[in-house]
């Protein structure tokens, strides 16, 4: 019922557009289809994630800074999987 109250309210509102396609589109990939556009309903996730931490005022780091840890990982996986096996 709120949801409707609020689509009513304001149909131009992204982030209710954004969580009626994302209840609509989980409960397509929960009945196990697929979704014609996923990098669409992955954006959608990362926006409504934004909202709930109230990161839209945050700019993103550079990307330089995640790749930092891969040749570290990198190194450490090679003899921890020899490990394993």
């Amino acid at each position: 019922k709120e949801l409707i109250r609020r689509v009513e309210a304001d149909k131009s509102e992204k982030n209710i557009k954004d969580l009626v396609n994302l209840l609509f589109d989980t409960s397509l990939l929960s009945s196990g289809f697929s979704l014609d556009e996923p990098n669409v309903f992955a954006s959608r996730i990362h926006r409504m994630i934004k909202l709930g931490l109230s990161l839209d005022d945050i700019e993103e780091e550079p990307a330089a800074a995640s790749t930092e840890l891969v040749p570290a990982a990198a190194e450490a996986g090679a003899s921890a999987m020899e490990e394993v096996d």
